[in-house]
């Protein structure tokens, strides 16, 4: 048997969220390995950034502005898509995200958090009801909604692959951040009961379960302003057994593993972790 390499040739991918660090970084490999990439996004110029690093460097992609949680958006930016570039084969649901209001301000409930109210403290009674419907809406419905919207031409031809993105907190929970993990278990959960779901029409359904990545979303959580780790940080890096966080490139290899049929055509149903052992540490 000779090896293989990642041939995507006149595939066309959607990678939703696709503006942000991590999806951009995937869009950019998918389109070096021959697809042909929409990258959807809720911002446009974020989307259009994006696909012209992707096109100066000699590739092909498109920036489409996108609300995953409004299906009429969806379906506009599928005929867009579909005009412009053909019909997609591979989905990439990297749309998702943590919100404030889906957050304790402490890792624990502490007796004397119930006797007092202290100006800034959100233990878990206080949790806002909205905080936690956008957050478990942006990552579930955000990736149940584009699959209905794009796998449906998939479904109709036989063949398609679908990769959503899960989060090391599907495994072990973090502290405060009761929303997000539940969302991200959701996510793995659903990528299952999809892989078996669409196990007939062709279409096989993966997730990468990444660790702790520096986005956006999280630098300021997890850095101090000159770069140093902030508390939290430390406690992330002291449990990942590799010593560090990960690049976006880590990413790739698995990514592109689980899109290629020659490497990966038996291959369903799971959610791989890349999180340099941050799953696998028991902390001891």
């Amino acid at each position: 048997m000779k090896s293989f390499q990642v041939d995507l040739k006149d595939r066309v991918a959607v990678v939703t969220g696709g503006g942000g660090v991590l999806c951009s970084t995937i869009a950019a490999a998918l389109a070096d390995a021959g697809a042909k990439v929409a990258i959807a996004d809720l911002r446009q110029e974020a989307a259009d950034a994006a696909a012209q690093q992707i096109n100066e460097t000699g590739g092909t992609a498109l920036g489409i502005a996108c609300n995953v949680l409004d299906k009429d958006s969806l379906e506009a930016a599928r005929q867009s898509i579909e005009d412009q570039l053909g019909t997609p084969t591979i989905l990439v649901n990297g749309a998702g995200g943590n919100h404030p209001k889906g957050t304790t301000s402490k890792p624990y409930l502490l007796p004397e958090d119930l006797k007092q109210e202290l100006e800034g403290l959100t233990t878990f009674f206080d949790l806002d009801p909205k905080g936690i419907e956008f957050v478990f809406n942006l990552n579930f419905l955000g990736t149940l909604l584009p699959t209905q919207v794009f796998a449906r031409a998939m479904a109709e031809s036989g063949k398609g692959t679908i990769l959503n993105i899960s989060s090391m907190n599907a495994f072990t929970p973090l502290t405060k951040i009761p929303a997000y993990s539940g969302a991200k278990a959701a996510i793995s959960n659903f990528t299952q009961w999809l892989a078996v779901h669409f196990s007939k029409v062709g279409i096989r359904v993966n997730a990468i379960a990444p660790g702790f990545f520096l986005t956006d979303q999280n630098r300021s959580l997890l850095t101090n302003p000159d770069g140093s780790l902030t508390e939290r940080g430390q406690t992330i890096i002291s449990h990942t057994p590799m010593g560090r966080y990960g690049n976006p490139e880590d990413l790739l290899g698995t990514v592109l593993w689980l899109l290629s049929e020659e490497a990966a055509g038996f291959v369903t149903g799971t959610v791989i972790p890349v999180d340099g052992g941050f799953s696998a540490f028991s902390g001891v």
